[in-house]
């Protein structure tokens, strides 16, 4: 039998070991964390941590209404179809369809939409936002958008966190001219403001580059790079939202 000091030595050795290439890699160390065995019937899953039904809301803040198509759509289109192919549920809202009040409360007329979408954000566990870029800055919806979850600072769980606690954001820009970066900074570090996990690499975009160009459908340059880290974002989102929904 190996001495203390013995077996801390093997440990370490093994530890320096070269990784082989072609192998199986170990596997993670999984941290237990307390609760229940099981959910009880009827639990609220995201406030739980026993999410084995995620879901994910999309709000495209394109300034054109349906049914004329969308840029920033079709981008989107490719983050929530990874999302489907890892169990997430999606819904979708397109702002530029909905009658909108201005202002920063939840509810502000009985014509006014919000609440639709507000709801649909609260029983979900992943929020997207996908805008074009405007004069190098989100569009005028996505602005409306953050402006209206303003109001979910002073919303409360049963737990009296904030209602944006727990839940992760991502954020998809399209334009044809460059500032995507500018508006993925501005629209993350307002959902952080408001309650939302930004895990890394939580965005993609697509845009010509200086100068004007053809918009994303009526070109293909830039697509496959555009594509393969939207995918990342769908990973990362789901990732993330599942660690959350595990220690809640």
């Amino acid at each position: 039998m190996l001495s203390r000091v013995d077996h801390q030595r093997h440990v370490l050795d093994q530890q320096r070991q070269p990784l082989q290439l072609g192998g199986a890699l170990p596997l993670p160390v999984r941290i237990a964390v307390p609760g229940p065995a099981e959910p009880d019937a009827g639990v609220n899953v995201a406030r739980t941590g026993y999410a084995d039904s995620m879901r994910a809301v999309f709000v495209n803040c394109t300034l054109k209404a349906s049914p004329e198509a969308s840029n920033t759509a079709q981008l989107a289109g490719i983050v929530a179809s990874a999302l489907r192919e890892q169990g997430v549920e999606i819904t979708e809202f397109r702002l530029a369809d909905l009658r909108l009040d201005h202002g920063v409360e939840t509810r502000l007329s009985s014509e006014d939409e919000w609440p639709r979408v507000h709801d649909a954000i609260v029983e979900s566990q992943i929020l997207v936002v996908a805008t074009p870029t405007w004069v190098g800055r989100p569009s005028s919806y996505a602005q409306q958008l953050l402006e209206r979850l303003d109001a979910m600072i002073a919303e409360t769980g049963p737990d009296g966190e904030p209602i944006a606690y727990g839940k992760v954001a991502g954020v998809v820009v399209t334009g044809n001219e460059d500032g995507a970066h500018h508006v993925i900074s501005e629209v993350s570090g307002a959902l952080v403001d408001i309650g939302f996990t930004i895990p890394g690499q939580a965005w993609t975009y697509w845009n010509r580059g200086p100068g004007p160009g053809p918009e994303y459908h009526e070109t293909d340059e830039g697509h496959e790079w555009s594509a393969q880290t939207g995918r990342t974002m769908a990973t990362r989102l789901a990732q993330v939202a599942r660690a959350l929904a595990a220690v809640r």
